[in-house]
Formats: C-alpha cells, sequence, structure tokens
C-alpha cells in the first residue's frame, strides 16, 4: 500500500542522482553585458560556480582562444524567441509533454552542449541539456530534493536550481494535481518529496487543514492524508498535528461517533476485510474503534466500553465495560 511503501522513500530513496553527475556549465554572456537574476545562477548542476573564461581547460586553450577572430568574440546573443525553440525542440526530442513559455540559455557543458531553463504551458519547469538524446531535469524534483537536504544540513551544496520565478513556485502546479487527485482544499504549500518505483511523489499543504502525499502512478493518482501517515511514524512537513486531529472530523462523519472531538488516536493493524483499525479518544465520554477504508471514512465504529475483545481493548480511553444485564 502507498503509506507503508513510503517509509522507504522518506527514510532514504528520495536522494536524486542526478545531483552528482551532471554538467559543468559556463556563462555565454561577458560580465559586461546586462545580468538578470536568471544569468547569476549557479555555473553547475553539481553547484560548484564555473566562471566565465574556464571554458576551455588549460593553457594551450586560452592560448588557441586569444588567436580566434575578434568576429567571433562578437557573436550575437540568442533571441528569446530563439531560445524558446531551441529549448521545445530539445523537450520535445526527450518525449516531455511541455509546452515552452518561456526559456532561457543558462550556458554549455564542458562538451559544449547548450543548456537552458524552460517553463511550460501546463505543469513543472525544466532544465534540459543538448546531449545525445536530451538531458532533462524537472524543476520542482530539484527543489524538493534541495529543500531536503538543506534540513539535514543548512549548508548543504544544493547544486543547479531552476531560476525563473514561475519555476520556483510549486503550488500552482501542485495545486492542479490535488485536484486532479480528488483533494478540496485550499492548497498553501507544496514539495516534490522524491520517488517511489520510478513515480514522484509530492506533499500537499492544505490551509487550516490536514494535508496529503501523493504519487503520480501510471494508473492514476494514489493519495494518503497526512493524519494517516503521522499515526506510521512519518509526518508531513505542512500539516501541523492539530490539522491531523480535525481531519477525523470528516473520518468519523455519519457514524455513531461523529460527535466524538478526537484527541488522541492510534492505528492498530488492519482486519480480516481489509480496513484499517485505529483508537480514538474523544476530549468528552467514550472513545471508539473505527475502521476506515479506502476513502478514508470510517466504515464501521464501536466504542470502547463494548469493544474489550477488540485488540485487547483500548488503551488511550479508561472506560468500564458495558453492564450485563441479568434475565427477570
Amino acid at each position: 500500500m502507498f503509506h507503508k511503501k513510503l517509509l522507504a522513500l522518506i527514510g532514504g530513496a528520495m536522494a536524486l542522482a542526478l545531483l552528482s553527475a551532471q554538467p559543468v556549465l559556463a556563462q555565454d554572456a561577458p560580465p559586461d553585458e546586462g545580468r538578470t537574476a536568471s544569468d547569476e545562477a549557479t555555473g553547475s548542476i553539481r553547484g560548484e560556480r564555473v566562471l566565465p573564461g574556464r571554458i576551455g581547460g588549460d593553457r594551450r586553450d586560452r592560448n588557441r582562444q586569444r588567436e580566434r577572430p575578434a568576429r567571433n568574440q562578437e557573436r550575437p546573443a540568442a533571441t528569446p524567441e530563439e531560445n524558446k525553440t531551441a529549448a521545445q525542440t530539445l523537450l520535445t526530442a526527450a518525449g516531455v509533454g511541455c509546452q515552452v513559455s518561456e526559456a532561457i540559455l543558462l550556458g554549455t557543458t564542458a562538451e559544449q552542449q547548450a543548456t537552458y531553463e524552460a517553463t511550460c504551458a501546463a505543469g513543472p519547469g525544466f532544465l534540459v541539456v543538448a546531449s545525445t538524446p536530451p538531458q532533462t531535469f524537472n524543476c520542482l524534483e530539484l527543489a524538493g530534493q534541495a529543500e531536503t537536504n538543506r534540513l539535514r544540513d543548512p549548508a548543504a551544496d544544493v547544486g543547479q536550481q531552476c531560476t525563473l520565478p514561475v519555476n520556483q513556485n510549486p503550488v500552482p502546479v501542485v495545486g492542479a494535481y490535488a485536484r486532479e487527485a480528488g483533494i478540496d482544499c485550499t492548497v498553501d504549500q507544496a514539495a516534490a518529496i522524491g520517488r517511489l518505483d520510478g513515480n514522484l511523489v509530492y506533499e500537499v499543504g492544505c490551509a487550516d487543514a490536514d494535508g496529503y502525499q501523493i504519487e503520480q502512478a501510471s494508473t492514476g493518482w494514489i493519495k494518503s492524508p497526512c493524519w494517516a501517515r503521522a499515526l506510521e511514524g512519518s509526518t508531513c512537513r505542512y500539516t501541523t498535528p492539530a490539522e491531523n486531529l480535525k481531519a477525523w472530523t470528516t473520518v468519523l462523519a455519519g457514524t455513531e461517533a461523529s460527535a466524538c472531538e478526537v484527541q488522541q488516536a492510534r492505528k492498530i493493524g488492519t482486519d480480516a476485510q481489509g480496513l484499517q483499525v485505529y483508537e480514538v479518544k474523544c476530549s468528552v465520554g467514550d472513545g471508539y474503534f473505527a475502521r476506515v477504508g479506502d476513502g478514508f471514512t470510517a466504515q464501521r465504529v464501536s466504542a470502547c466500553a463494548a469493544s474489550a475483545h477488540i485488540a485487547g481493548g483500548c488503551t488511550l480511553t479508561t472506560a468500564a465495560p458495558a453492564a450485563a444485564t441479568s434475565e427477570q
């Protein structure tokens, strides 16, 4: 199941191999030209800044560069439309379904392969290298891994990142994914958190509500609420414990436990019908065992006072057993 597999993902499978093996970039524009914030991006996928003039390598290469005709140094920069066309051609060749809205030339690799950053009309943006075949890197994936690395080490080298403003805001893209997955909330935070069986996994933060982790599988979206993740020992970064507990209002709706204001919860296991079994403690009155289905709503509930036979009885709630009745 998704929530079980994701434990392994959070435990260490989120590292992106592309960050350790990417080509060095060098800025094409001379330093006295107008430079944008995007032009000031780091010079390498690995995070090593490469200054103009380092391409060419040794002294003999630099001597040959000085001997080249001046006209080579005066080659006009590509226009925005030319960058957009070049990036679109590369992404199409790589099989990426992106309609390029904007593209910038970041530089060239040591093999003189142009590298572009592109925004897409829908979905995440990409870095794309004009290798054979073209190499592409999802901007959301790069940013998500960078955030994870910085949480482990604030001084970590997070490598080349996307610089265009559209590519630095994951909320619109992941918010659209959340709606496709059937999540009805106001998405206020979002990130790619890694891959599971090759599928990208995202965390969705909801305003004043429980969030989700969603997996983009070939058969559609697989979602897991953060309250369920928390009871398996893995919390979401964008959901608070109070928001986890608030989610039980929806889980228990329509059952005899609907009036329960959940103060505490624990997961017990899976029953013979494949339902997930939880115990909840209410702020007032008896607690409950709740059997929850795939839709993350309770299919059956039973009060703790009458449930001593279930998993050894409730442990979060101290309640007297139901009084025995005698025949008249």
